[in-house]
């Protein structure tokens, strides 16, 4: 695990508000539980280096939204630290094309042909799951290790250091980790989640991508380009 320690990087940004946790005994607890699942060859997702890739790609200064999800996906070639976010060639999963698809019913984007969503980090949209890693094939199997509590911090911290953030809260797990957020600081937009399970349930149609928009604007920030570039396009840059 030591070349795997080396790899985790989170940016500076995070690391003032978030110095306590990362000395804190329940962390130190988590990384020796990470280290022996390495030793005991468990393939972990994602790779150690792309764990905290939703602070590096988002950073602390630069979140306007907030996008909650459960734990990461669990096959190869997935999960890259971003929740819903897949890595190409991977196709998107049910969830996230049932997001493109309320995104073509609210602002008419045409559903991406991938499903990286770096793009939307980069402006200002921080995907977070509650848990940050997951054991191959087996959902939830890091669940209570350490990583809710590191998160929840995570979530307090935004809700009392920033304002007029947007959270964007898909589903019962999302809505109870954001329970506390203030909503006479910041617009909480509830819906059930976008599985093919739920989504007939109030997500189609909960134009929360337009609402989200209205609202940045409306405090002065600027909005964010919902529409993802081709993956050609990705390629190339």
């Amino acid at each position: 695990m030591t070349e795997q320690k080396r790899k985790i990087r989170i940016h500076p940004s995070w690391l003032n508000p978030l110095i306590s946790e990362f000395q804190a005994p329940y962390m130190l607890q988590l990384r020796n539980f990470l280290e022996e699942e390495a030793k005991n060859n468990k393939i972990i997702y994602p790779p150690m280096s792309e764990v905290f890739s939703a602070f590096n790609l988002t950073h602390f200064e630069d979140v306007k939204v907030v996008i909650i999800g459960q734990d990461p996906y669990h096959g190869p070639n997935q999960a890259h630290g971003l929740c819903f976010s897949v890595l190409p060639p991977t196709p998107p999963p049910p969830s996230l094309v049932n997001i493109y698809k309320e995104l073509q019913s609210d602002l008419g984007i045409t559903p991406a042909d991938h499903g990286l969503l770096i793009p939307w980090a980069e402006q200002g949209v921080f995907m977070i799951n509650a848990i940050l890693t997951v054991e191959k094939g087996n959902p939830l199997s890091h669940k209570g290790k350490g990583w809710e509590q590191f998160t929840d911090k995570v979530i307090d911290i935004l809700n009392k250091e920033k304002e007029n953030l947007v959270f964007l809260l898909w589903g019962s797990p999302a809505q109870q980790k954001a329970a506390k957020v203030d909503t006479q600081k910041h617009l909480v937009l509830k819906a059930p989640h976008p599985s093919p399970l739920a989504a007939h349930r109030g997500f189609f149609g909960c134009e929360h991508f337009s609402k989200c928009n209205e609202y940045l604007k409306a405090h002065g920030k600027e909005e964010i380009d919902w529409k993802l570039p081709s993956l050609n396009s990705l390629k190339k840059s």
